[in-house]
């Protein structure tokens, strides 16, 4: 612990903190051990930084304890030789962050079943902190917010210790930028983006991350670096409903959508691709945008060009389920009510083992809405873990890949291209296979193939 922050002299105490990041003396504290929190324990680990993770989660601290990781693309092994080697200390011991000199908060933000913004797990973080706060803490907040949450939100919650943040203590805000299963990026290659509302706040949080990360952006003020997230994802969100809605037009005109794309995106300039598909998924992207139109409506201003992408990316499940429906009828003359239907694929992308937000969920329910019997496969998600949204589906279990099962169903529904799904398997022992993502590309008999 270093004691780098006075009460009377805060220029000194930032260079005396910077030092001590600098030279390894300061501990970092990561509160909340999920998709982001963990990789940023690694990332700090390799450069010999002592961290404390911290997490509400009784599971998760047992499993690192025993140097196991709960993250299917992160190894055990590091895990282990960080806990050994006392390097690592993961608890749900709030007290422990006292010992920390950073604290980077990396908590969920979901969004309520009205669009609004759940900023709990903020809320109960910063007031879990502020027991422990104390003179030279500077404190991080990575989760993603609406512009003005660091300052207006988390930096009062920390006062109510009695401390003043820009003399006795320092707050910074630097979004997560994390792409599980991502083999070309990770934690320490991605850009950092950092933003805080005084000099001395954006001198160590730029000093931070500059000790782990290759590149560090720094712009003028944590709302500024908030909204840098937020564009991001809305960026995204607008563009995947655009492909998604010419996907729905161009279907009914007979071309096919993969193929208009990917002779666009040989133009040099000009056009970026996105593809379309089932819906959307991952933390982000369905969420992030609204988190931007609750903002506002404070003021009167409308978002149309988010809601709108919102409603359409919104609606591509049910249109996946009508497209199942007609296939069915057209193809084997069968009714969706009573039909058996395999959905390939529960991640909401390939190659991870994450299906929050996944458009699969919904497509579930919406299909046994319609009668039919589903079931599902998926080699990195072998069962349905509770979540808000879908409780009903808690418990269910990822089919055996055989031919005897894959052959028993009426229709396979492909929603998550994984790369180690035996596509020609599928297609060769299915009845009829509805694709959703062009996976079966490659595949060379396509009479049972319908792309959705």
């Amino acid at each position: 612990m270093v004691h780098a922050v006075s009460k009377t002299t805060s220029a000194v105490s930032v260079d005396a903190l910077c030092q001590a990041i600098t030279s390894r003396q300061a501990k970092i504290g990561v509160v909340g051990l999920g998709y982001v929190g963990l990789p940023l324990v690694l990332a700090f680990a390799h450069q010999k930084f002592k961290i404390i993770g911290l997490d509400i989660d009784k599971t998760k601290i047992t499993a690192l304890e025993n140097g196991t990781s709960y993250i299917q693309h992160i190894d055990s092994a590091p895990l282990q030789k960080l806990v050994a080697d006392k390097q690592f200390l993961p608890t749900t011991d709030f007290s422990k962050a006292s010992d920390a000199d950073v604290l980077i908060i990396c908590v969920p933000t979901p969004l309520s079943k009205n669009r609004i913004p759940d900023m709990t797990y903020v809320e109960k973080t910063a007031h879990s902190l502020k027991k422990y706060l104390r003179p030279g803490h500077f404190v991080v907040l990575e989760s993603t917010v609406y512009p003005g949450t660091t300052t207006d939100i988390m930096k009062p919650i920390l006062e109510e210790s009695g401390l003043r943040e820009g003399v006795d203590f320092f707050v910074a805000f630097s979004p997560e930028r994390e792409d599980p299963g991502n083999k070309d990026f990770d934690t320490t290659t991605i850009p950092k983006v950092v933003g805080a509302d005084s000099a001395e706040a954006r001198q160590l949080v730029t000093t931070l991350y500059g000790e782990v990360v290759k590149t560090v952006v720094p712009v003028s003020s944590s709302a500024t670096a908030e909204a840098v997230k937020l564009t991001e994802n809305i960026f995204r969100s607008v563009n995947i409903a655009l492909v998604n809605e010419l996907k729905v037009i161009y279907g009914m005109m007979g071309i096919d959508i993969w193929e208009v794309v990917d002779a666009a995106k040989t133009k040099p300039f000009g056009f970026m691709p996105f593809y379309p598909g089932p819906g959307l998924g991952g933390h982000c992207i369905p969420i992030d945008p609204f988190y931007l139109t609750w903002k506002a409506r404070e003021a009167d201003i409308p978002t149309r060009f988010i809601e709108l992408a919102g409603e359409v990316n919104s609606a591509m499940p049910m249109h996946t389920v009508r497209c199942t429906a007609d296939a069915l009828n057209d193809r084997l003359g069968k009714p969706m009510k009573g039909s058996r239907i395999l959905l390939v694929g529960l991640a909401y992308k390939k190659n991870v083992d994450d299906m929050r937000e996944s458009p699969s969920l919904k497509i579930i329910e919406l299909l046994e809405q319609k009668g039919a019997r589903v079931d599902y496969f998926d080699p990195y998600l072998p069962e349905i873990i509770p979540t808000r949204e879908h409780p009903t589906l808690t418990g269910r279990r990822s089919i055996q890949w055989e031919q005897k099962t894959v052959s028993s169903y009426d229709a396979a529904l492909i929603c998550t291209d994984h790369d180690t799904i035996d596509w020609d398997f599928l297609v060769k022992h299915s009845k009829l296979v509805v694709d959703t993502r062009n996976a079966t590309k490659n595949v060379t008999a396509r009479d049972k193939i319908v792309k959705a």
